[in-house]
């Protein structure tokens, strides 16, 4: 028999019966009933390692998580809508321990998220369940691992569940992720802004990788801990149903005070396993243990089976009785089992995979819609500071609901929380000095379907989470790509990483603050698009060319402090594409740069013609490989002039090798570097100084440029 829809009717027909009526037998029948969905997953999770392509099974955390992980699925917490898991008020879960990713996938495909077939051959190339959760598999939001950022993640959902449609936001992370830094960011967050639809259940099974059985770092009672940030949190045996239950009733069906809940959940390694072997944190199961550990779980399954029926027929045959009995029957329905109650001698509880619900999301249009000509007109006399610009377009922008920003405690170098702010200020959020967790709130917006923005100086963005984040928009993609996918058109992140003070702007900061290295270190992170700004009429069209929607993960490197204009009111940005500000067929040099770096080109250019030399100026804000390609083969001296480790000269290197049968053989000795680098071309940290002194320092002032031009023609 197939298991309808677990719909929100019958879910709410389950809160009532568990939470709402005060009968103990059925309240104590549900309990049962969970018990033999435990079994259930746990075979289900067995299943997974039997057929998975290297046996394996992070055992540990998965065994552990199983108790919290059915009392929230099946305990008639969630408002769940399977059919579609992208639109929005519905409740989310973020497995931010993303090694209990084996237990996740047995109860959503008991859900019906995707079919069960697929729990076969997991961790293989071939597989969407991989070794972590993703994006690529039906019903997950974003790509989660051992690294604490899940938890951010679910609590930037819980700040979009706080608008309408309103819906709540639930994350299990581990306590080996308790010792990472962007968990803690996330809670102050949380209890400071009073994220009261967040709930977090922490599996503390007192082990992790490298010691299953303590903790590396000793933890203290994590209840005072949290409750010190602004949550409130309980502390619950994990090893059987109670307790957990009755923490997310409280969550859930109690008063909502202005404060986020934590559920720390005590349990150990491998908990409801039979074999120790299970207790560790990855384990390769031979056939035999498998089959063993089946059998004994299956043997338990049906103790548990044996004592819910024992159970219900002691509720005898009056009125009260028979109502409870049919109450419990709904609620194992709700639960994927089947109960075959016309069969005295031997009554059965089937359980029901599926049938899978979950079809492809609907088309999302991620235009932003605004007024072109309420943006601001800019004059080419004057000078504008990028902040001014962004502060000045996200006034138009930001009338559109799906534009964010969040800033880390530079908000006036962006002006993203002053543009936002001025039409919306519950969509400019500033986290302090959080950068870690302004990206994962960032993440859980874009997973959304919103323009967020977020910005810091360029050295400040995390590259560990940027990485994380870039997995998940390409897991993503892939599910919009994949012809059975579950996600379509419009579903992919659009997040502009806005960063500040590139290049030479940070000044006299020093080098820690100094954004040298950021666009060399950052490309090797695959999916961002990474590009550095010139002009203020730039600026302004790239956010333009943002809002269109559909950009992904954009690195948007700017100035500081104010620049001329060098574009006219018509100048339309296209990425992989740059621009000839000055040529002419008498040009016998060429000068690359970007950012600031090309009004250097512009004054030196200028110095070599009072000269009498003719030199153009190219614009590079994105690498644009067939300008690169005819540059090259144009037999002029070409002159990379950047303000950083050589951004375009290493992509140059790469194109160059590419297409190297394209090439002229002479072209190499025509390449001149003059970039951050040191003499051997090692790389190196920039200390305070004046923008002018730095210029001078690096040979990249008009003066410098023009000498080098000049000894080398």
């Amino acid at each position: 028999m197939t298991n309808p829809s677990f719909s929100t009717v019958r879910r709410e027909r389950l809160r009532s019966e568990l939470f709402g009526n005060e009968n103990y037998a059925v309240r104590h029948g549900i309990l049962l009933l969970l018990a033999i969905k435990d079994s259930d997953i746990r075979l289900l999770t067995l299943e997974q390692c039997r057929d998975a392509v290297d046996k394996g099974l992070h055992a540990g955390g998965a065994f552990s998580s199983i108790i919290p992980l059915v009392a929230l699925f099946y305990g008639g917490f969630l408002h769940l809508e399977i059919e579609d898991p992208t639109r929005r008020g519905q409740d989310i879960f973020t497995l931010s321990k993303g090694h209990a990713v084996a237990a996740m996938a047995s109860v959503y495909a008991e859900l019906g998220y995707f079919d069960r077939m697929t729990l076969k051959n997991s961790r293989s190339f071939a597989s969407i369940l991989n070794g972590h959760p993703g994006p690529i598999l039906p019903g997950v939001h974003i790509a989660t691992g051992p690294m604490g950022q899940g938890f951010g993640v679910a609590q930037g959902f819980a700040i979009a569940g706080r608008t309408s449609p309103r819906f709540d936001s639930y994350c299990m992370t581990g306590d080996g992720e308790l010792q990472e830094g962007p968990i803690w960011e996330a809670v102050m967050y949380a209890g400071q802004n009073h994220l009261d639809n967040l709930c977090l259940l922490v599996d503390r099974n007192n082990g992790q990788l490298d010691l299953h059985t303590r903790m590396v770092f000793p933890m203290p009672e994590l209840e005072p801990v949290f409750r010190s940030f602004g949550w409130q949190a309980y502390t619950v045996d994990a090893t059987q149903f109670d307790g957990v239950v009755a923490a997310l009733e409280r969550f859930r069906f109690g008063p909502r005070n202005g404060m986020p809940t934590a559920i720390i959940c005590n349990s150990r390694k491998g908990f409801g396993s039979f074999s120790d072997f299970l207790n560790k944190h990855k384990v390769t199961m031979p056939d035999s243990l498998i089959a063993q550990e089946e059998a004994l779980q299956s043997a338990q399954r049906q103790l548990r089976i044996d004592e819910f029926v024992l159970y219900c027929e002691r509720l005898g045959s009056s009125a009260e009785g028979e109502a409870a009995r049919d109450s419990l029957l709904e609620a194992a329905h709700g639960m994927h089992l089947e109960i075959d109650w016309d069969s005295p001698a031997r009554r059965t509880v089937t359980t029901v995979v599926g049938p899978v619900l979950t079809r492809r999301a609907p088309v999302r249009n991620k235009r932003i819609s605004y007024e072109a000509g309420l943006l601001p007109q800019l004059d080419r006399k004057k000078e504008y500071a990028a902040s001014d610009i962004v502060t000045a377009a996200m006034k138009t922008f930001a009338r559109d609901a799906a534009v964010v920003s969040i800033d880390a405690d530079l908000a006036s170098t962006s002006g993203l929380e002053a543009g936002v702010a001025a039409v919306d200020q519950k969509r400019a959020l500033n986290v302090g000095v959080a950068e870690a967790n302004m990206m994962l709130i960032g993440e859980a917006f874009a997973a959304l379907g919103c323009n967020t923005w977020v910005s810091t100086f360029c050295p400040f963005f995390d590259w560990k989470v940027l990485r994380r984040i870039a997995v998940g928009a390409q897991e993503r993609q892939e599910a919009m790509d994949a012809p059975d996918g579950w996600l379509s058109e419009g579903h992919g992140l659009d997040l502009t990483f806005l960063a500040t003070a590139a290049n030479f702007e940070t000044r006299t900061n020093g080098a820690t603050h100094m954004g040298n290295d950021d666009s060399t270190t950052f490309d090797a992170v695959a999916h961002l698009k990474i590009i550095d700004v010139s002009c203020p009429q730039q600026m302004l069209s790239i956010m333009r060319w943002i809002m269109e929607g559909g950009r992904g993960l954009v690195y948007l490197r700017v100035m500081r402090t104010g620049s001329a204009v060098l574009y006219g009111s018509d100048y339309v940005f296209g990425f992989g594409t740059g621009h000839r500000l000055l040529a002419s067929p008498a040009d016998r040099a060429t000068i690359l740069s970007s950012g600031r770096g090309v009004h250097e080109a512009l004054a030196a250019a200028r110095k070599c013609s009072a000269e009498g030399l003719s030199v153009g100026v190219v614009d590079m804000p994105s690498i644009d490989e067939e300008l690169l390609l005819e540059l090259y083969n144009s037999g002029q001296l070409l002159i990379l002039a950047e303000q950083n480790n050589g951004y375009i000269w290493q992509n140059f290197l790469k194109v160059l090798y590419r297409h190297r049968d394209r090439l002229k053989a002479d072209g190499w000795d025509r390449i001149i570097t003059i970039n951050t680098l040191k003499s051997d071309g090692r790389p190196q940290f920039i200390h305070s100084g004046t923008y002018e002194e730095l210029i001078a320092a690096f040979d990249l002032s008009p003066d410098a440029i023009a000498h080098t031009i000049r000894k080398h023609l």
